[in-house]
């Protein structure tokens, strides 16, 4: 019963903030978008979770600096879970800015409710604040507590670096190319729950590329990414500690 009232309210939080696009706001203040990717495994913070093909759709709705998303993973294959079945679907809530007078420092606070749906998992919380520099390199890092299940946290370093219009024909028509490379570390409250391994380590690094393809307010970008764990006792912990994975994914805003 529990559970199921966490679950209804995050779908309530969601559909409050996706109601926005209707809402009567000014032109231009509110924004919606969807997605969908499909990979060739499922890879989540250097863990390899479906180890086989996956479709992940999503919708976002944000006003100004807030937004609101809904995210899902779907088993293609039945690696996890049955064909066709979710295995988890994320419900997040995001407030992302600038500090006053200091256009090149942003911050961002949100929370997300993970749902294991059709698992034996149970369903979590997260709350998550982090800081990000416009600069070269685009330097940022993350804190993420979850204070329901783990009562640990995850610490994310990332870098990136964007080719500008490699290609572009018409107006509105273009593609670059997107670089990055983060670096995870776990609390030991964190790495016990996931790993069962009682120390705060560095748990993985993850490299990516990608090449989006802009159409207007439609973009297609194929990706592909590397992950591996660095810790040893982690590396011996999980079945699959390197992972290559590739896809195509889509994406429209209006």
């Amino acid at each position: 019963e529990e559970e199921m009232s966490k679950s209804k309210a995050a779908w309530c939080v969601a559909t409050l903030i996706l109601g926005l696009h209707t809402a009567g706001f000014a032109e231009g203040d509110v924004t919606v978008g969807v997605g969908a990717d499909l990979l060739s495994k499922y890879v989540w913070r250097g863990q390899n979770l479906v180890d086989d093909w996956v479709f992940q759709p999503s919708v976002s709705a944000g006003y100004k600096g807030l937004t609101g998303s809904i995210w899902g993973n779907l088993d293609l294959t039945g690696d996890f879970v049955d064909d066709g079945e979710f295995n988890e679907v994320d419900y997040a809530i995001d407030y992302s800015n600038d500090f006053p007078g200091q256009q090149m420092l942003g911050y961002s606070v949100g929370v997300i409710y993970y749902d294991f749906p059709n698992t034996p998992w149970e369903a979590t919380s997260e709350f998550y604040g982090g800081l990000s520099v416009d600069a070269p390199l685009r330097p940022a890092v993350k804190w993420f507590y979850d204070f329901d299940e783990a009562d640990g946290s995850y610490l994310l370093f990332s870098i990136g670096h964007t080719v500008e219009k490699i290609a572009s024909w018409r107006e509105g028509r273009s593609c670059v190319l997107v670089l990055s490379a983060s670096l995870g570390y776990g609390t030991d409250n964190y790495d016990e729950f996931y790993f069962g391994v009682d120390d705060a380590a560095l748990n993985d690094v993850t490299l990516s590329a990608g090449v989006p393809f802009t159409f207007g307010s439609l973009t297609v970008k194929p990706s592909v990414a590397y992950s591996m764990m660095i810790d040893d006792d982690i590396r011996r912990a999980t079945g699959e500690s390197d992972s290559l994975w590739a896809g195509v994914g889509l994406s429209y805003s209006f």
